[in-house]
């Protein structure tokens, strides 16, 4: 499955390259700069409210690009990474800016993460965020944690501010909550509260892992199905991490089809390859009677036993395609009993 599969589509803003942007965004910065105002009370006030408690500074978060030093407790946040902006509010942070990776609308959060803004941040585009909007609001710290890790994305942003960008390894959206939160918590200055929820979240887990003893060692086959076709996650993607802290493992034979990516194509001619001891799909852009009505997926053996899942409720679907460190426990208390009902 390829990344167009891989992830729920959504509306795209005009193409725009980084490269032309940059210059664009310097100018814009510069005219910034000019009008800007520093007894501003109402920019003071808007700004004390919209960043993260103070905590230890300087900040230093390790990336991809090198270490990045966060001098002081940033004020203006704005959250481009699938899953920031819910991570910096589940630490106490308020952006101002951020993207809205699967089209939620609205504040661009789940339901997990409703009711925790204070203020509606300014929505940004995705996969070619609009440089001009981001150096607009201003910004002193900018979080891209969970992104395509590339090199021109990151040097736009970072001529706009600081910028936390992907962490070694974690191209193409490859970083686990976990992670997703100590770089986050650590550029906010606030480590000691991000391990607190990495350390609640993880005893869930492990709670949800000793009540269910017959996940333990059971194999699983995570899939999808989008308008282009069928596919299934290999391990080191947030959906199986999610399982396999569970205590499931991932299909050998999915697993032995591995490549770069997150995920895998599987052809109609092999939806066997779906077969396992848990079979668990989600639609993306396509009604969920689409898997399951479909006479090949019914043949599937797994699935003509009973013990298989479709999601049905968007949400739950969108909560493993986010999983961000809310977005996961909100899982975790939704799919682990639809789980252990089809291991019966």
């Amino acid at each position: 499955m390829n990344d167009s599969v891989s992830r729920t589509p959504r509306a795209r803003r005009p193409r725009r390259t980084p490269v032309l942007m940059a210059g664009a965004v310097a100018a814009l910065l510069v005219g910034l700069s000019a009008c800007g105002s520093s007894d501003d009370s109402d920019s003071s006030a808007s700004a004390s409210s919209s960043g993260a408690a103070d905590g230890a500074f300087p900040a230093k978060v390790a990336t991809k690009f090198g270490e990045v030093t966060v001098d002081k407790a940033p004020k203006r946040i704005v959250a481009l990474g699938w899953g920031d902006a819910e991570t910096v509010l589940a630490l106490g942070g308020q952006p101002v800016g951020a993207s809205d990776w699967l089209a939620f609308g609205g504040e661009g959060v789940g339901p997990w993460a409703k009711g925790k803004y204070d203020k509606s941040p300014q929505i940004i585009g995705t996969m070619e965020p609009e440089y001009e909007k981001i150096a607009a609001l201003q910004p002193d710290l900018i979080l891209d944690t969970k992104s395509s890790g590339d090199k021109t994305r990151y040097d736009t942003l970072s001529k706009i501010a600081p910028t936390v960008g992907v962490p070694e390894g974690g191209d193409q959206y490859m970083i686990s909550w976990e992670k997703q939160t100590e770089m986050i918590s650590a550029a906010l200055g606030v480590k000691d509260k991000g391990d607190k929820l990495i350390a609640d979240t993880e005893s869930k887990f492990e709670a949800a892992a000793k009540a269910h003893p017959e996940f333990k060692g059971s194999t699983i086959a995570l899939g999808s199905r989008t308008s282009e076709g069928y596919g299934a996650y290999v391990s080191g993607t947030g959906r199986m991490d999610f399982v396999e802290r569970l205590g499931f493992k991932n299909s050998p034979a999915i697993q032995a089809k591995a490549g770069e990516g997150f995920s895998v194509s599987i052809s109609k001619e092999n939806l066997d390859l779906l077969d396992a001891d848990l079979t668990v799909m989600s639609p993306i852009g396509i009604p969920a009677t689409d898997i399951s009505n479909d006479p090949l997926y019914k043949a599937v053996p797994s699935v003509k036993a009973g013990h298989s899942l479709v999601f049905d409720d968007e949400g739950l679907s969108q909560a493993f395609a986010t999983d961000s460190v809310l977005s996961t426990v909100y899982a975790l208390d939704k799919v682990v009993p639809l789980f252990a009902e089809k291991m019966k």
